[in-house]
This record gives C-alpha cells, structure tokens and sequence, in this order.
C-alpha cells in the first residue's frame, strides 16, 4: 500500500451526506436510497414540512419554521434563502462532521433555489469538500423559473468546490 492508502485506512473512511434541498433535492434523494446507495447520511431539508413527511431519509430537517410556518417557500428563492438563513445553526448541526458534502436540487423554485447556496456555504465554512449536483427547470416551466434558476446557479457556483448542472430537458 502507498502512503495515502496507509493514511485513509489509519483515519478511516470519509463521512460522507448527500443534502436533497427542496422538493426536486428531496425526490433525488429518495431515489438515491431506493437505489440502494450505501456508505452516505442522506438529509432531506425543506421549508415544506408536509412533503418532508414524504421523504425517504430518515434525517429530515425543516427550515424556516418561523418564516413559513411550514407552508414552503411558494417558489419565491428569497424566502428559501431567508428560511435557510433562520435555521443556519439547525444546518451546521446536521453537516458536522461531514467531510464530504453532496447538495442537489432543482433550481427555479423555491427552496432549492434559495436555500441550496446557504447550506453550501455553511459546508465550506465547516471545512466539508461540497459538491453541487442542480438541474435546471423544464423549458416549458417558462421565463420566470429559468431566470430564477440562472441566479440559483450563480450563487451556488461561488459556494461550492464543483458545480455539475443536469439539463433536464435531455
């Protein structure tokens, strides 16, 4: 065995969470389990406390409770991002100890939109390698929901380590 071999098994395996934000990032992550994927704490983290009720994962965290009361964040990313902000110390708390942080959502709601750079950037400040895995709203979800998933993606993009974008028309 090389060096960096001897040093991963003395240290151990890394902690590895996958984040499903919103209501397109909590549908990934429950496919993710269905799937079988193992070796990863998947979250599911939302401003909707009803659809939280649907995930999969048996971690669950809803932001935003005093904001939104639970209702969701009604498409609009600011207050995904004020919702996330709000329930800043909830998110460290879920992300400590992760080395190894995997954020995905759709873009152009919400949640997703609004909230995804805020978890990123806790992730970065906590020292987690953080990887963004987004799509892109349908072409027929309109104007509106792409402009909002254009500003989603900017500012995921100055939070995050890498940035990979699913078109999800193809």
């Amino acid at each position: 065995m090389g060096m960096a071999e001897d040093n991963f098994v003395r240290h151990g395996a890394a902690t590895i969470k996958v984040i499903g934000v919103g209501g397109g990032g909590g549908n990934a992550v429950n496919r993710m389990i269905a799937s079988d994927v193992v070796g990863v704490d998947f979250w599911s983290i939302n401003t909707d406390a009803q659809s939280l009720t649907l995930s999969a994962a048996t971690k669950r965290l809803q932001v935003g409770q005093k904001l939104t009361r639970g209702l969701g964040a009604g498409g609009n990313p600011a207050i995904g991002q004020k919702a996330a902000e709000e329930s800043r110390e909830d998110i460290a708390a879920a992300l400590a100890g992760s080395d190894l942080v995997f954020i995905t959502c759709g873009m152009g709601g919400g949640t997703g939109t609004g909230a995804a750079p805020i978890i990123a950037e806790v992730a970065k400040e906590m020292g987690a390698l953080t990887v963004g895995v987004v799509t892109r709203p349908f072409t027929f979800e309109g104007r509106r929901r792409a402009h909002q998933a254009e500003e989603g993606i900017a500012a995921l993009q100055s939070r995050v380590d890498t940035l990979i974008i699913i078109p999800i028309d193809k």
